[in-house]
């Protein structure tokens, strides 16, 4: 039988598939031991990078369980230029442990390390303190900023804060409570407007609706005896694709058990890692942002009222980056904010703020973190261009990237294979990419019942819950959780699974895997597909109906009036306050009437502003002539960046107002000839370096405006 080649192929897939079966059961062993083994080690952050302990926030005045570590570099990287912008990453803490944002050497952490920025991170243990608050949160991270401006103050500006995921909304109260701290802001995969999604696509908004609000989040911390357990939130997250959850990546474990296993147990270990949260976190974080979506309308209080989150105070320059292939974030949840705050493009001119976004086509929102090749590009992108990003006026831009093309213009400048631009769009280019808004006016509706409910169970549930729990029981349900359960049961604790390493060895010895081609092996695979395509549609009904039963209870005109929303109007943005609107027309106008009244600098930046305006575009080459341009100035002229973003926003807001009269005030502004050559010696190196020819300059669209201003002398 063994020469009929159909038994030859079963036989040799037979030996395979066993072979194969023993290094998936040994795979996960491992997972299991390297489970136990960081929970004894006290679960330290997962980082690639060698670190050091600068402060812990369990020695402050009001302690929570947070520290700041100092990323030290490796032998590959540049040495730490400590007047350079300093980095700090802060990770999420949503269930999972810290050090995404360090996980390889590509990473948010790894490229700011080889381009000799020192580098922060900010990490927390497993246990919160008793009694912390999130407020105690966002005062340890103050102070943590205030250390790393005090260890660099020769530094420009402030140091870059990047928030991964929840880490991105925490970052943006900070900064909204103390304007003073962060340099420009980068939030990946953040959900900042929790409402927000696109129908069929984001079901896991859905959650809270249909569990009946945020009691639950009571219940369960009441369960906990006073501390909710992370590993809740990471099954919640697995929930949304249970086809990889339960099948693919264990299948493709099984299908690639020679090479898959460093891979599979590298993030395993950080997937598995749970930590816990107190009551009062979690229920401010369910209760504020996720059922209440209060973040965007500037309605975060703190528990004593003290403190109040408003996102138009921020002054840094805020980077966002989504993916439409996140179903965790979409692009709405992350961008949604920006049509809270701001009624206008002028509100958001006049509030001074510069936003840049990036949406990446597919990635996933694990993948916005971890992924090589979105840390070489994207974020590699926002890291190598933050002075760039800290020059553009106030306005949003959308930044783009492509490869870089040998017939480019100055392409020479572009260090690397990818040219970045930063294009100008307005609040109506937010509203076409994220849809309609309709389909978040239910969710007022789930508010108002998760008030009642969470009342109701705080009134006539929770005293008992909480007498009848202790540490022990609580401790016993942790431990049997089902995500910790699958970890330890399938690791050396369990004697069952002793005999594995030693079968294992001896695979990996005689291993014979079947040819390429087997027909069983496609067979198996075949079978393997059929089945995550089963669950995969299982999953999508499962998510329909759930979309559909949500809409049914909170989606009609009854369910409205009952919550009493019958005659309740959309909220307005913030932005359209009459307050700010009338200070921001004050100071047009005191713009337009002073438009000749400006100073050398005020006159340079509004010719590129006007330059600017007329490429539709700054990439990374304008932004060496901008370099170029301020180099040229004598040192008194030279604007330091906070100076640079107030006269580039005043100029963007008179150019907004009045471009006629921003024009001919250029006249006035460079009446002086020593003035005007010297901003003309300028400009012309600026055009220069970004591969514009003098007599491109001359003959453009901003000379001919020039001429109307009549300002020959200028473009001369």
């Amino acid at each position: 039988m063994a020469g009929v080649p159909v038994f030859a192929e079963l036989f040799d897939y037979a030996v395979d598939a066993a072979q194969r079966s023993v290094l998936f059961w040994d795979t996960l062993r491992q997972r299991g031991n390297d489970y136990l083994g960081h929970v004894a080690a006290g679960q330290p952050p997962l980082l690639t990078f060698a670190h050091e302990l600068l402060l812990d926030g369990r020695s402050l005045e009001r302690p929570c369980n947070y520290a700041l570590l100092r990323i030290l570099p490796g032998q590959n990287d540049l040495p730490t230029d400590p007047a350079l912008r300093p980095f700090v990453v802060v990770d999420p803490r949503a269930g999972h442990g810290p050090g995404i944002g360090g996980f390889k050497e590509d990473s948010e952490i790894g490229n700011a390390l080889k381009l000799g920025h020192p580098v922060y991170f900010v990490t927390f243990f497993p246990d919160p303190v008793p009694g912390q608050r999130l407020v105690d949160v966002m005062l340890a991270e103050a102070r943590f900023l205030e250390l790393v401006r005090e260890r660099h103050p020769e530094a420009p500006g402030g140091p870059c804060v990047i928030g991964n995921c929840q880490a991105g909304w925490a970052i943006m109260g900070l900064a909204a409570v103390r304007p003073d701290l962060p340099g420009p802001i980068l939030v990946a995969g953040s959900p900042l407007s929790y409402w927000a999604g696109a129908p069929g696509l984001n079901p896991m908004r859905y959650a809270g609706g249909l569990m009946g609000g945020s009691w639950l989040a009571h219940l369960s911390s009441d369960l906990g005896n006073g501390r909710f357990d992370g590993a809740n939130l990471v099954l919640n997250f697995e929930s949304l694709n249970p086809a990889n959850v339960w099948w693919q990546k264990y299948y493709n474990l099984l299908d690639k058990a020679d090479t898959e296993p460093p891979r599979f147990l590298e993030f395993e270990r950080w997937w598995g890692g749970f930590f816990l949260m107190n009551r009062e976190e979690i229920t401010a974080i369910v209760d504020q942002l996720f059922v209440g979506n209060k973040l965007a309308r500037g309605e975060v209080v703190s528990h004593d009222g003290a403190l109040r989150v408003d996102l138009r105070n921020i002054r840094s320059p805020i980077c966002v980056l989504c993916s439409w292939g996140d179903d965790i974030t979409p692009p709405q949840q992350a961008l949604n904010w920006i049509l809270d705050l701001y009624a206008s493009d002028d509100d958001l001119l006049a509030q001074g703020q510069t936003i840049v976004y990036c949406v990446h086509p597919k990635v996933g929102h694990l993948g916005i973190f971890v992924s090589g090749a979105v840390a070489r590009k994207e974020h590699a992108g926002f890291v190598e261009l933050l002075d760039l990003i800290e020059a553009l006026p106030p306005g949003l831009f959308e930044m783009l990237i492509e490869d870089k093309r040998p017939e480019m213009r100055a392409a020479e400048l572009v260090p690397d294979r990818y040219v970045t631009r930063f294009e100008r769009r307005g609040l109506a280019d937010i509203a076409a990419l994220c849809g309609d808004r309709a389909g978040e006016r239910p969710f007022e509706v789930v508010n108002r019942v998760s008030d009642v409910n969470t009342g109701l169970y705080q009134q006539l549930l929770a005293p008992a819950v909480r007498a009848m729990a202790s540490e022990p029981v609580a401790e016993a349900m942790r431990r049997f959780h089902p995500l910790r359960l699958q970890r330890w049961a399938i690791s050396d604790m369990n004697p069952l699974m002793w005999p594995l390493a030693a079968a294992a060895d001896a695979v990996r010895a005689a291993r014979r895997p079947c040819a390429p081609g087997n027909t069983f092996r496609e067979m198996e695979r075949d079978a393997a597909k059929a089945v995550e395509r089963g669950i995969e549609a299982a999953s999508e009904a499962r998510h329909k109906a759930s979309e559909q039963i949500f809409k049914a209870i909170y989606d009609t005109p009854v369910a409205r009036a009952a919550a009493g929303l019958a005659d309740a109007a959309p909220s307005a943005p913030l932005g359209a306050d009459p307050v700010r609107r009338a200070l921001a027309r004050r100071e047009a106008e005191d713009l337009r009437v002073q438009a000749g009244a400006g100073t050398l600098r005020d006159g340079v930046v509004r010719i590129l502003l006007l330059l600017m305006n007329e490429q539709g575009a700054v990439d990374e080459r304008t932004y060496r002539a901008l370099r170029a341009v301020r180099d040229e100035l004598p040192a008194r002229h030279r604007p330091t960046p906070p100076e640079l973003r107030e006269i580039a926003r005043r100029q963007a807001l008179l150019l907004r107002v009045d471009r006629e009269a921003a024009i001919h005030g250029l006249a006035t502004i460079f009446a002086d000839p020593k003035d005007r050559d010297m901003a003309v010696a300028a400009l012309r190196k600026a055009a220069g370096v970004a591969g514009f020819s003098v007599e491109e300059v001359r003959e453009g669209p901003v000379a001919a405006l020039l001429r109307q201003g009549k300002q020959p002398e200028a473009i001369a």
